[in-house]
């Protein structure tokens, strides 16, 4: 049923739950695990201008390398194959372009599950993707379990 599962990445500990889940999916269905860490640039345009762009892009590209590594990590155990891929712009339309241009057939990706002001201040990529894919998506409740009802 499903072939290619996405899973995107910021490389927190909390979205390692929602990383196992796309492992044990996998694993049940024989799939590809494709792993997305997106470089979101415009979310750094407060940097003061001293800062090198270079550098701080270097160091978002280290960061990714990381968060795909970790994905490899959690899926060789259980003999899933990953396929890492760092991307730049906007992590809600380069999950959906990812998806839709790699013929996944899942999206799996943590939530923290914010309610009230916390969601309507800061957004939700998770809550983006689900509205504008095509591809079908299931949240994972990552942090504390702590939800505002």
């Amino acid at each position: 049923m499903y072939d290619r599962i996405l899973v995107p990445t910021d490389g927190s500990q909390g979205v390692e739950r929602a990383i196992q889940h796309a492992v044990d999916l996998a694993t049940a269905h024989g799939s590809t695990l494709h792993a997305v860490y997106v470089l979101n640039s415009a979310s750094y345009g407060g940097v003061p201008i001293e800062t090198s762009w270079e550098g701080l892009h270097d160091m978002l590209q280290q960061e990714g390398e990381h968060a795909i590594e970790r994905v490899q990590a959690i899926a060789d155990p259980a003999g899933v194959p990953v396929v890492g891929s760092i991307l730049e712009g906007s992590p809600s339309k380069e999950v959906v372009r990812y998806a839709e241009e790699n013929d996944c057939d899942l999206v799996v990706m943590g939530t923290h599950g914010r309610g009230g002001i916390d969601r309507l201040l800061l957004g939700s990529v998770a809550e983006r993707v689900v509205r504008s894919s095509a591809v079908p998506v299931l949240t994972v409740q990552v942090g504390d379990g702590e939800r505002e009802r």
